[in-house]
């Protein structure tokens, strides 16, 4: 059950920056006096707020929080891969974001039941790797292959760091089954 609210809230965190985007919209559609409260548009900021705290506390278990093991390997190969996700990722945001009216039941059940379609498809296929969030906070993602130290076997993994990987030794950090933190260099 822990390891299902950890994945859960980890998709949360994915999508933090669209919570905060739309959370925008709302306060300026206010502010403008073209938008007033109701039931629905109080739901909406309740439901917002809940979201990205959910989101962010979910992030900081994963990093923080989590039973870390560290790791010694030796890097053989690492490619930067963040923006083949990222872009894809934000344009997703921006589409959701900018047109969408919440201020309507329809739009705000539309809403909820994307997220919910994205939500399965991102859990049921292990996407925590594809985390936006991560990346507007410094993080670059790699694709990495790797030996453990002193054996031959060369494996691969998706590896998060603020830094570039460098070739050789290194210590990683495996904070969750889907994905690792490169602790610091040798």
């Amino acid at each position: 059950m822990k390891k299902m609210t950890k994945n859960i809230l980890l998709f949360l965190s994915a999508f933090v920056p669209m919570y905060f985007l739309i959370f925008v919209k709302l306060v300026v559609e206010i502010i403008n006096d073209n938008l007033h409260f109701n039931v629905l548009n109080t739901l909406n900021f309740v439901t917002l707020l809940l979201l990205i705290g959910l989101g962010i506390v979910g992030l900081v278990w994963n990093i923080k929080y989590s039973s870390k093991k560290s790791i010694k390997i030796e890097v053989v190969s690492r490619k930067n891969i963040t923006d083949q996700h990222f872009l894809g990722y934000f344009s997703l945001f921006v589409f959701f974001a900018i047109p969408l009216d919440l201020s309507y039941v329809s739009a705000y059940c539309v809403y909820v039941l994307v997220l919910v379609m994205i939500g399965i498809v991102y859990i049921s296929n292990s996407l925590y790797y594809i985390n936006p969030l991560l990346n507007l906070l410094g993080y670059k993602f790699f694709d990495v292959e790797f030996k453990f130290f002193g054996q031959s076997e060369l494996k691969q993994v998706k590896m998060f760091a603020k830094m570039d990987i460098p070739l050789g030794q290194c210590f990683i950090n495996i904070k969750n089954e889907h994905f690792c933190f490169l602790n610091q260099n040798l």
